[in-house]
């Protein structure tokens, strides 16, 4: 009976929607996303499990899809950026960020006939040097709200910054292997 789409991410239901039909988004509530301790890469997969936890029985859908997207700070492997509180906060991230490198990771959780499968993939993104202009633009734009470094690549970022290694897919909010196997 279709795809749902666990997360209320509007970009994950642009980007599964042109793949999958018909797709329902529902968001999962009382989700625990805090990270926990450890790389980056194990902090994204742990949530993604949580997600998927929270999946109640006899849904109904032939798919489901769950996600989790972090940005690694580029001083920690061990500290992932989260989203931003507020305007304020937007502005620190963009600011440690600003003229460097960092990695991104995304975690996705396929459930096909009741089985989970789990995927993680990281790309890495180089921003360009922001000047006070520029993150006045992007804070103005709020195209960081409820995003991972306070930024969206396919938004008013993009201009700003460029995918160095690996998939847009996975800095937009997927592991790309995971939506091949829904294609």
């Amino acid at each position: 009976m279709g795809v749902w789409l666990a997360s209320a991410s509007e970009r994950r239901a642009e980007l599964l929607g042109k793949r999958c039909q018909p797709l329902h988004q529902e968001a999962l509530p009382g989700v625990d996303e805090t990270p926990p301790s450890g790389l980056v890469k194990d902090q994204v997969l742990t949530i993604c499990r949580r997600k998927a936890a929270a999946v109640p029985d006899g849904h109904g859908f032939s798919v489901v899809v769950v996600a989790d997207t972090m940005v690694g700070d580029p001083d920690d492997a061990h500290a992932a950026m989260g989203k931003p509180a507020d305007s304020a906060h937007a502005l620190s991230m963009l600011k440690h960020l600003s003229g460097r490198r960092h990695q991104v990771w995304s975690a996705t959780g396929i459930q096909i006939c009741g089985d989970w499968t789990f995927f993680v993939e990281s790309a890495i993104v180089e921003m360009d040097s922001l000047s006070d202009d520029t993150l006045g633009e992007l804070l103005e734009s709020e195209s960081w709200v409820g995003k991972a470094g306070a930024y969206d690549l396919a938004g008013a970022m993009g201009k700003n910054a460029k995918l160095v290694e690996g998939n847009e897919l996975t800095v937009l909010g997927f592991a790309p292997s995971a939506i091949r196997l829904i294609e």
